[in-house]
């Protein structure tokens, strides 16, 4: 079975503590995508981070101890015959100074308020935002 992986950043701000999402035509994601050859997964999340909003490397703060890891099938368009294992990696990012969101591949972005529990997209937001709640938990 084919092996796809994906990797992105989620931005939080911490003035007012919140986080950001984009829209996409039916519901929220995360900037995030497919891994090139060669690439390594920071390097793939920080590049689709700078494509898809504009924040650059020099933007954020990456947290070294959270990567938030979730796998799942999917039908991925470079295998349109068969159901691949997907894994999806999301880094923790802690924005250093206000940027102008620039989304590229979005019909748009908001800043979401911390407050959790959340419940914006049941099968990878939520799970992400409960485990970064638990890192906030054990880390402070």
């Amino acid at each position: 079975m084919p092996q796809v992986k994906s990797c992105g950043v989620i931005v939080f701000k911490r003035e007012p503590l919140s986080f950001l999402l984009m829209r996409h035509k039916s519901r929220w994601d995360l900037p995030k995508g497919h891994v090139d050859p060669g690439e390594t997964d920071i390097e793939c999340a920080l590049r689709e981070l700078v494509e898809e909003t504009g924040i650059t490397a020099g933007d954020i703060e990456l947290d070294k101890q959270f990567c938030f890891k979730h796998k799942y099938k999917v039908q991925d368009r470079r295998y349109p015959k068969q159901t691949c294992d997907k894994t999806l990696l999301i880094y923790l990012g802690w924005l250093l100074r206000d940027v102008e969101i620039v989304p590229t591949e979005h019909p748009g972005f908001e800043w979401f308020p911390w407050n959790p529990p959340h419940a914006i997209q049941e099968a990878t937001i939520d799970p992400l935002l409960a485990a970064i709640a638990e890192h906030f938990r054990a880390t402070t």
